[in-house]
């Protein structure tokens, strides 16, 4: 009789962590993925690419890094011309790295603020450069095809910590494409 106990204990326990083990999100495509968000090209005429490294099933780390591609029709977002921006996500979905996430991010950024005077008759524009910190948050979404494909969207807001640039909030967000390799 102990016999037959001590087997069914050691079946029902190999069971239980076999069940565990499949619960359990795999990673088939890759831990890297490469980017490009989209709605910046379209929108702002930025380049806007990034690298974001999986850690395990539900957090990643990455950074983007954002050029103006044409300075003299900038006229959103307070004139800004690059932009490289660290970021740490942690996803709530099933599948493995993907779904809903939350982001922190940090960004480094520069560009240029206009400053009117009116002191004459003729209004004096002075263009100023500067560059800035901000610490913020975004959420968004994520989907990775079987052979890696990757689609996202997202939207965040942050504040400028050093007070350099004329506004105190920096946005980050779009529709990004990529692969993940």
């Amino acid at each position: 009789m102990k016999k037959i106990m001590l087997i069914a204990i050691l079946s029902i326990a190999s069971l239980s962590t076999y069940a565990q083990q499949q619960e359990t999100p795999q990673n088939t495509i890759g831990e890297n993925e490469l980017k490009i968000n989209v709605t910046n090209i379209i929108i702002f005429k930025w380049l806007d690419v990034g690298y974001e490294r999986i850690l395990n099933e539900e957090s990643s780390v990455g950074v983007g890094v954002l050029f103006a591609l044409d300075n003299d029709d900038l006229d959103l977002d307070e004139y800004r011309t690059f932009s490289i921006t660290p970021y740490y996500r942690h996803f709530f979905g099933k599948k493995y790295a993907q779904g809903f996430f939350v982001e922190g991010f940090g960004m480094l950024h520069s560009g240029e603020n206009e400053e009117y005077f009116y002191n004459t008759q003729d209004p004096t524009i002075v263009q100023e450069k500067y560059t800035d910190f901000a610490i913020g948050v975004s959420i968004g979404t994520k989907i990775v095809s079987k052979r890696g494909f990757v689609a996202e969207i997202y939207g965040g807001i942050g504040r400028d910590l050093l007070d350099k640039s004329g506004l105190e909030v920096v946005g980050r967000g779009g529709i990004s494409l990529g692969y993940r390799f």
